[in-house]
C-alpha cells in the first residue's frame, strides 16, 4: 500500500514518545541501545540500584522470556562492539538474574569476554514486574516476532489477574489499539496460532482473521497462505462481517496530534485498519532511522527512495 508521510513524521513520533515518557514521571530508567544499545525505558516505579560494577559472566542467570530467537551473526557483531566499549550496563537482580541485557550477555559469551558491567536492583521485584520489565524492553527494540509479542502479552495478563487491556497498554507503554492487535491471536483457532508461531503469517493477519467467526477462520487462513496480501485479507474479513455494506474509505487521512503536529497518510481507498498499519510501520521505520543516527530529512528521503523502488 503506497503511503505518503509529512517530512516531520520522525520528529512528530519522537516528540509523542518523549512526551509520553515524561508524563509518566518515573525517577529511574533503564537505558539500552538497540543493536549497539539504544533506548530509554522508564520503569513502572522507582528502584534502588547500586552503582555500576563489573561482574564475571558466570554471575549472570537467564530466565525464560518473550524473546525466543537470537540471531548469531547479530550477536557476534554486538559482541565485537562490546569488546571496544560497553555503552550501557546490564540490569540484574541481586542473584544475577538478568532483567535487561540478555542479548549483550549472550554476545559477550559468544566472543569470549569474561565480564560485563551491571547495575543491580536492590529492591524486591515480583514475578509480574520482572516479566513486564523484560517484555517492555524487548518490545521497544521492535524485533520480537509476532508470536513472541502475543505470548508476552498473554503471560503478563496471566500474572496480573484482573488487569484490563488498557492497563496492560499503559504498563508496557503501547497504544491500547496496538495491544488489542497483539492479543488478537487469542481469538483465533489453533491452526492460525500455529501459522503465526511458524512465521507464515503476522499479527496484522491474525487481527483480520480474528474478526471472523471461528468457522470462517480456516478459509481466511488458506487464502493468506495461498498468497493473499494483508490488504486483501482485511478486505475479505470486512466483506464477511459487513456483507455488501460499503465501509468508509478515504485516499488521504490527516491525523492531527496537537501542538501543531500532524501526520498525513495517503493511498488508495484507505480504511482505518490501513491507517493503523501505516502509522505503525512509519513508527518502526523512524526508530530504525534514529538507531542509524539519521536526521529527519534523510529519513524522509530514504522512505521516498524505497517507495520508488517498490518498497524493497
Amino acid at each position: 500500500m503506497p503511503c505518503g508521510f509529512k517530512s516531520d513524521l520522525g520528529l512528530a513520533i519522537g516528540v509523542v514518545v518523549a512526551v509520553s515518557a515524561l508524563a509518566v514521571g518515573f525517577k529511574t530508567a533503564i537505558k539500552v541501545r538497540s543493536g549497539l544499545e539504544d533506548f530509554d525505558q522508564p520503569l513502572s516505579r522507582s528502584y534502588r540500584m547500586d552503582v555500576t560494577v563489573k561482574k564475571p559472566l558466570s554471575f549472570f542467570k537467564v530466565k525464560p522470556q518473550a524473546r525466543k530467537r537470537f540471531d548469531e551473526d547479530e550477536l557476534r557483531r554486538l559482541g565485537e562492539s562490546l569488546k571496544v566499549r560497553q555503552m550501557q550496563p546490564l540490569v540484574c537482580l541481586p542473584d544475577g538474574t538478568i532483567i535487561a541485557g540478555e542479548r549483550r550477555y549472550r554476545a559477550a559469551l559468544l566472543v569470549g569476554m569474561t565480564e560485563l558491567e551491571v547495575k543491580i536492583i536492590e529492591d524486591a521485584v515480583t514475578e509480574a514486574e520482572f516479566k513486564r520489565l523484560q517484555f517492555t524492553e524487548n518490545m521497544q527494540r521492535q524485533d520480537l516476532t509476532g508470536y513472541e509479542q502475543w505470548q508476552g502479552c498473554v503471560e503478563l495478563l496471566r500474572l496480573t489477574p484482573g488487569m484490563t487491556h488498557r492497563q496492560l497498554a499503559e504498563q508496557v507503554h503501547l497504544d491500547a489499539s496496538m495491544v488489542m492487535r497483539l492479543l488478537s491471536p487469542s481469538k483465533c483457532i489453533e491452526r492460525v496460532q500455529k501459522a503465526l508461531a511458524d512465521g507464515l503469517i503476522g499479527i496484522s493477519d491474525c487481527y483480520a482473521i480474528s474478526r471472523l467467526a471461528e468457522d470462517k477462520q480456516a478459509a481466511a487462513l488458506e487464502m493468506k497462505l495461498k498468497g493473499a496480501s494483508r490488504d486483501e485479507l482485511a478486505s475479505h474479513a470486512r466483506r464477511q462481517i459487513n456483507g455488501d455494506k460499503p465501509g468508509v474509505r478515504m485516499d488521504r487521512v490527516k491525523c492531527e496530534l496537537g501542538n501543531e503536529l500532524s501526520v498525513m497518510v495517503s493511498g488508495m481507498e484507505l480504511g482505518l485498519d490501513e491507517v493503523i498499519d501505516a502509522l505503525g510501520l512509519a513508527q518502526k521505520e523512524a526508530r530504525k532511522a534514529r538507531d542509524q543516527n539519521l536526521d529527519v530529512r534523510t529519513f524522509a528521503a530514504v522512505l521516498r527512495r524505497r517507495a520508488l523502488k517498490g518498497g524493497e
